[in-house]
Formats: structure tokens, C-alpha cells, sequence
């Protein structure tokens, strides 16, 4: 048993109020069972409970054995001086505050139906990748929705917030923002830590002088990025000879990555670093003020334009410095570009959304994921497996957040359909 399954049962007062009383005998009246505290103190506030003769409005905290209290030092915690009740599974202790006095406590073992306890059990020991993978046809399909929704919008957020988290070490410079979350969206998984310490290691200021030559932006990307160590054909010696002027007048040879940041294993040549690098190359020529235009944009088209751009002649043929090959494309292909959008421009919008109070943004960003189409992958054929469809890139991020932040550690007590099937079981009951 977890303690959020006592959040729950507390929350929906799911428990027998017959005779109901502190471990102490005092008669126990619920009379508002407080609000759910997603901050650092009690789990519940601005509770009201009539504990004896006395009304009593404080502060309830939940715990599994009362003598958790101590083990979470709450005896020493000021902010649990206003507890007046401590709801626990199990009273093996007595608690007190700070001051000496006793905590009342309420204990539910014996108060709650026992097909709600094996509904729990059945969810907390499910083998299933979904927990309530045997209880999903009996759930409403608009709980599941919105479900679903919620799921997104929270992966948004987290999303946005990451985003704030760059903005805030950039002194709220928002090109400078979008530079670092575009060049990390273009290691894509394998690369992307190393795309984001190019990022710091090629700051924004040094590329905006020279957006307008490609092979200064291409020599500073592959100086910095360790890769002209030694000129491998006459372009790698012409970058190798504009990268050692344009270091030195910048002085950013010392933050210049090793060449062993970046891998290669299992990659396709299309999929290479070198490859994404000059691509970017030719994004970062191509847009300038390329926030500014990332918030302008409306259709998929648009946003599919900013990460289009053709690379240089010379990696039209070549895939590494000084080793030609066949067949490359002359621009991104079009699932690494939705890649992008889903990647930089979503959580752009959603942070941008979240900093200008304007939810037009995070409206924009989800109405983009839902022109989106997107292939199904391992987490979302846990659902399609269950009779769920994506029918959109929005579907495939709702079904990929509700998985990460509620099947996968068991968190059903705080989902909308973990929720209702405890409420179906109860109801059996």
C-alpha cells in the first residue's frame, strides 16, 4: 500500500463512519475534509472536524503507521503545529507536536470496503504495462479522453517549464533561448546533450555576425563541435583556416567540445552529427530572428518551413569531412522535421504561453501537434492494444505523458481513470 491510495480514500471519504472515533474514543465528526496540498506541509488544509464538543479547523496530514511522523521529522517541522488530525492505516505510536501536545489520529484499517482495498491490490500488483489494463473497457470513453487531455496539457507544461528553466539562465533572452532549444532538439536522442553544450560553447552573440556566409557558420559549428582538428580535402582546410580566424577573434577556442562528444554507433549516415550539423547550419542562415518567426507562424507548413532549409553543396555529397557519399538529401527529411516541431517549437509556445499569461500559445502549440500525424511506437501500442487509437501527434504525447507520469509508476490514485474504476468498485461494493 502507498500513501496516495489514503489520499484518496481521505479525499472521497471512501471509509465507514459508523462509530467513527479517535484512536483516543473521541467521537469524530467530518465536517470539510480540506484542500489537497501539492506543497512542502500537511497533506490537507483548511479542514473542519468536530473532535468531541470542540470544532476544530486546521491542518490533516496522512500517513500509513502514525509513527511515520517521526520518521519524517514532523515533530521539529513548525508547519505541523496545525495538524489536528492524523490519518493514518495503521496507529502504532502516539504523535505529538512541537509543544507537546497530542495529535488526534484517525486509523482506517477496518473502515474500508474490502473490494476497494483488492481493486487497489489488483492496480499496485498489475503486471500489466497499464495497470488497469483488465478494468479499461468498463471505463467511460469521455474519462478516458479526458484523461488523455489532461495528460497532454501536463506534458506541455513540463515541457514550457523546461524551456523557462533556459530562459531564466539567459536573462530572459528569448532568441537566445530558442538558439539553445533548437540546437538541442537537433541531436534528436542520441546527440542531444552534445548539441547542448555546442550550444554553450557557440553562443548566439558570435553566430548572429555571420548568418549571412554559410561557411563561417559552418566553420564555427564544426570548429566548436571538435571536428576540424585537421583538414581532411580542400573544404575541411578552407573551414579549419576560417574557424582558427574567427576563434581567435572571438576568443572560443577553450570551450571547442572534443570529438569523442559526439556519437556515431548504429547511425545511419543521414542521421550522422556532421550531417544535422550542416543542416542547422543552413537553418540558422536561412532564419534569422528565429523565435520571432517561430511566433508568427499559424499552419504546420509554416513551422515545417523553419526547420527546411538546403544544405551547402558540399554536404549535398558528403556525409563526413572529406568522405563523399551517394544519395543524400538536400534537406532535412520530413520526420526529423516533425521531430523539430514536436521538440522546439511545441515546448517554445508552451513556455511562451506560460511567460506571457496569453494561453492563444498553448493553444497554437496543441492545435500543431493535432496537424501533426505521427507514427505508433512501444508506449502508445500499450493502448492501441486496449482499443485506443492515435489519430494525431496531440494523441501519441497525451498517451506518451499518461503513461510516464501515471501507468508506469503505478500513480493511479491521481488519474481520472484509476479514479473511476475505484469509484465503480466502491459502488459495486
Amino acid at each position: 500500500m502507498k500513501e496516495d491510495f489514503l489520499h484518496y480514500i481521505w479525499q472521497h471519504q471512501y471509509f465507514s463512519k459508523v462509530n467513527l472515533a479517535t484512536t483516543e474514543g473521541e467521537p469524530l465528526q467530518v465536517l470539510r475534509i480540506g484542500y489537497y496540498n501539492t506543497d512542502a506541509g500537511p497533506d490537507f488544509k483548511e479542514a473542519l472536524l468536530r473532535i468531541g464538543e470542540v470544532e476544530w479547523s486546521g491542518s490533516v496530514e496522512v500517513h500509513l503507521q502514525s509513527s511515520d511522523w517521526h520518521r519524517h521529522q514532523h515533530q521539529l517541522d513548525e508547519k505541523y503545529d496545525q495538524v489536528v488530525l492524523h490519518v493514518v492505516w495503521e496507529a502504532d505510536v502516539p504523535v505529538y507536536r512541537i509543544d507537546g501536545t497530542l495529535v488526534p489520529v484517525l486509523a482506517l484499517k477496518g473502515r474500508v470496503d474490502l473490494a476497494l482495498l483488492q481493486t487497489y491490490e489488483r492496480l499496485l500488483q498489475a503486471k500489466d504495462a497499464v495497470p488497469c489494463a483488465a478494468f479499461w473497457p468498463a471505463v467511460p470513453h469521455i474519462t478516458k479522453m479526458l484523461m488523455l487531455e489532461r495528460a497532454l496539457v501536463e506534458r506541455l507544461e513540463a515541457k514550457g517549464d523546461e524551456v523557462l528553466q533556459t530562459l531564466q539562465r539567459y536573462s530572459n533572452d528569448w532568441e537566445q533561448t530558442a538558439y539553445h532549444t533548437l540546437l538541442r532538439g537537433f541531436g534528436f536522442k542520441v546527440n542531444q546533450q552534445a548539441f547542448e553544450e555546442l550550444a554553450k560553447a557557440l553562443p548566439l552573440s558570435v553566430v548572429r555576425r555571420h548568418q549571412q556566409s554559410i561557411l563561417q557558420l559552418e566553420a564555427l559549428l564544426f570548429g566548436q563541435a571538435g571536428f576540424l582538428e585537421k583538414a581532411q580535402d580542400a573544404y575541411a582546410a578552407q573551414l579549419l583556416k576560417e574557424y582558427g580566424f574567427l576563434s581567435h577573434k572571438y576568443h572560443i577556442a577553450p570551450k571547442a567540445m572534443p570529438r569523442h562528444r559526439w556519437n556515431f554507433l548504429r547511425m545511419r549516415p543521414a542521421n550522422f552529427p556532421t550531417v544535422r550539423l550542416a543542416q542547422l547550419a543552413a537553418v540558422l542562415q536561412q532564419q534569422q530572428a528565429f523565435f520571432s518567426k517561430l511566433l508568427e507562424a499559424h499552419t504546420v507548413k509554416q513551422y515545417e518551413v523553419l526547420f527546411q532549409a538546403p544544405v551547402s553543396e558540399y554536404w549535398q555529397a558528403h556525409y563526413l569531412l572529406g568522405k563523399p557519399g551517394k544519395g543524400l538529401q538536400k534537406s532535412m527529411g520530413k520526420s526529423s522535421v516533425q521531430n523539430l516541431i514536436i521538440n522546439v517549437a511545441v515546448p517554445l509556445l508552451a513556455a511562451y504561453a506560460n511567460y506571457s499569461d496569453n494561453r492563444l500559445y498553448l493553444e497554437k502549440a496543441v492545435s500543431l501537434l493535432e496537424g501533426l500525424k505521427e507514427g505508433s511506437n512501444k508506449i502508445t501500442r500499450h493502448y492501441e492494444n486496449l482499443g485506443w487509437q492515435a489519430k494525431s501527434a496531440a494523441d501519441n504525447q497525451a498517451a506518451l505523458s499518461l503513461y510516464k507520469r501515471y501507468c508506469a509508476p503505478v500513480n493511479c490514485m491521481h488519474c481520472a481513470i484509476g479514479n473511476k474504476v475505484m469509484k465503480q468498485s466502491s459502488s459495486a461494493a
